[in-house]
């Protein structure tokens, strides 16, 4: 394959930001992908006309996303409704009085982590000695972090917590699009799978399924998991960038759309919590932008377990909880039309980054430059803003200026 100013391994929201800087630039870049498309954890599809993001969907902290700039630069809406996570549709099955008893036990429990952090930096021994809301806090965990509490360093979680803003957007287009979008001008090679990344005179080789490809520097965007079982083979100086990467696994969040049978017996932008008493649970956007869906949203070891389960496991529980809080007929008039299942993607293996306990400063590990030809990029080498496309995003403008100084 032709020679290149600098290859770029990933076309996620990272891959993509780096390559627009570089090629703004001047440069010649190139995004490799494992995947047939680009955008990586960003995905939209469409189905029935109605575009779905399978991956991202909200530009949190939206006041200071770079995506929100892209967008509306690109002629793409922006919805800035605030969002109805808070809202129980109707009350049912979770009460006012309850909704708010719940939700002082969650600043109560993140007040302790910021201000009383267990010295064992695992965020489940923070739990108050009252249980009546662990439950509630571990299915939060979930969706937020895609993990349970007992997995989770509280150090990375509050660093998140303090920096993250409560403005929360959408793109009625799909987030997945729109970052897909971005990538239009910039020439990529998908379907293929880097093997290996090694050093040469002139500057980097890359050893793919498609042949070879020779280039000053390279930037590499792939995910924590695949990093860290060495699915690339990477020179021997970054080792511990591998190991680093193994201390911040992704975590699960899975999407199932439900096409509603008669839309007009539920209001467009509401929610339903599935069951606030146990961990196991989802959570359930009514009709967005007046859509006759639901977006299901399943997180943690509830995404997990139901994903190992396969099958019509995730459909079986939004029934059941739906059922319960709407009616066995509403429920069956439910048809499933896309769900995601991202950590049985090889090349991406799960949702987005967290940190073991004890293990916070790996972010920085990630960063760190062992040798100017290779960069490092993605979600997780955000040091307060992981988990998200914008933190994907500054994090390739980063590695974009260090590898431009390189060349």
């Amino acid at each position: 394959m032709a020679d290149i100013d600098v290859a770029i391994v990933g076309a996620g929201a990272a891959g993509i930001a780096a390559g627009r800087r570089l090629a703004d630039r001047g440069h010649n870049v190139l995004l490799i992908d494992s995947l047939d498309r680009v955008g990586g954890r960003a995905w939209t599809t469409s189905v029935d006309s109605l575009p779905l993001d399978l991956g991202c969907g909200w530009l949190h902290s939206a006041e200071r996303n770079p995506w929100v700039n892209v967008a509306e630069a690109a002629g793409f809406a922006v919805d800035r409704t605030e969002a109805a996570w808070r809202d129980q549709l109707r009350n049912l099955g979770f009460s006012a009085s309850e909704r708010k008893a719940a939700e002082e036990a969650f600043v109560a429990f993140n007040r302790r982590l910021a201000e009383d952090p267990p010295a064992s930096d695992r965020a489940s021994d923070a739990l108050p000695d009252d249980p009546t809301w662990h439950c509630y806090l571990e299915s939060m965990s979930g969706y937020i972090n895609g993990a349970g509490l007992t997995d989770l360093s509280v150090a990375d979680y509050v660093a998140y917590d303090e920096a993250a803003s409560e403005l929360n957007w959408r793109v009625p287009a799909g987030y997945g699009a729109l970052i897909a979008h971005a990538a239009r001008a910039l020439p990529a090679s998908l379907h293929t799978h880097v093997e290996a990344i090694a050093f040469d005179d002139t500057g980097v080789r890359l050893t793919t399924t498609k042949g070879s490809i020779a280039a000053r520097a390279a930037i590499v965007t792939i995910p924590t998991d695949v990093l860290a079982r060495g699915a690339i083979r990477l020179p021997a100086a970054f080792d511990r960038i591998c190991d680093a990467a193994s201390k911040l696994p992704l975590g699960l969040a899975d999407k199932l759309f439900l096409k509603i049978a008669d839309p007009d017996s539920v209001p467009p932008e509401s929610h339903l919590l599935g069951n606030p008493h146990r961990a196991r649970t989802g959570s359930y956007y009514i009709r967005p932008f007046g859509r006759p869906v639901i977006e299901c949203f399943l997180g943690g070891t509830t995404a997990r377990t139901l994903e190992a389960a396969g099958g019509d496991a995730a459909l079986t529980l939004a029934r059941e909880e739906l059922g319960a809080l709407l009616g066995a007929d509403f429920a069956r008039g439910l048809t499933p039309i896309a769900a995601s299942a991202w950590a049985k993607v090889p090349s991406i293996g799960g949702s987005y980054s967290h940190a073991l306990p004890g293990h916070a400063a790996a972010r920085e590990v990630l960063t760190a430059e062992i040798d100017e030809r290779i960069a490092f990029a993605g979600e997780a080498c955000s040091l307060t803003d992981f988990s998200t496309a914008h933190g994907a995003y500054q994090s390739g403008i980063a590695a974009a200026g260090r590898i431009e100084a390189c060349l």
